[in-house]
């Protein structure tokens, strides 16, 4: 029998008008390609349930989505630009500290490094044309997959080792983003205007998070499939 490919689980995007859970496949296809087995966790804070999925899964992959609530940083929102769910923050407030007690690999897209950052202890832009104006395009229009600013990356951070340059070109679809850093990470790369694009956790197995969308790129960057693969590898 050949050795088991590890099991990522995949949090769910929800679909408010239709109340159910969706999928874009760049996810589970970036993961596939990498020698993993993606596994879309089904939508509950129930956490007993939480627990047994949990202990099921070799990591755990932060998918893009709705906005973070503000009052897991203590905030107000600002306005009706943003729109949260409350059930995807504590069902994935679970995974993110069972990850951690576990040291089980993570990975996080878009929403992800947002909501990785305020769990642990940050604050965000709600909204980026509001509270941080900018000349780069932080919102693009499809194709999603089409680099459309670039980042800066710290060449001495596990990015910067695993890509072996200090700049890339990236895709880019968000309206909210890391304002203050959390104290449990540090970056790993930052865009012209000053955002927070890629952070880590140093001490932990494999904690990643970046801002722009390797699920749309995989097939055709190469970052985009070592970013996936370093993190299925990070699970053997």
């Amino acid at each position: 029998m050949s050795k088991l490919k590890p099991l990522v689980g995949v949090m769910p995007l929800w679909d408010d008008g239709k109340e159910s859970i969706w999928m874009l496949p760049g996810y589970l296809e970036g993961i596939r390609n990498a020698g993993g087995i993606p596994v879309i966790l089904p939508f509950t804070t129930d956490t007993d349930e939480l627990g047994q999925l949990a202990e099921m899964c070799d990591g755990f992959l932060f998918t893009g989505g709705h906005d973070v609530s503000p009052y897991i940083y203590n905030e107000e929102p600002l306005d009706d630009s943003v729109v949260c769910c409350k059930e995807r923050d504590d069902m994935e407030s679970f995974y993110l500290r069972f990850a951690m007690t576990s040291d089980k690999p993570v990975l996080g897209i878009c929403r992800g490094i947002q909501f990785i950052n305020a769990a642990l202890g940050g604050t965000l832009y709600q909204d980026l044309p509001t509270q941080h104006p900018s000349d780069i395009e932080h919102h693009q229009k499809p194709p999603y997959d089409i680099p459309v600013h670039s980042v800066i990356i710290a060449e001495d951070s596990p990015l910067g080792k695993l890509l072996g340059t200090d700049q890339l070109q990236v895709n880019s679809y968000h309206h909210q983003a890391v304002r203050k850093l959390s104290p449990k990470l540090l970056t790993m790369a930052t865009s012209p205007d000053g955002l927070v694009e890629a952070v880590y956790m140093p001490g932990h197995r494999f904690l990643w998070a970046v801002q722009w969308h390797p699920e749309f790129s995989y097939l055709s960057d190469v970052s985009s499939q070592k970013i996936f693969s370093a993190f299925v590898e990070a699970m053997k």
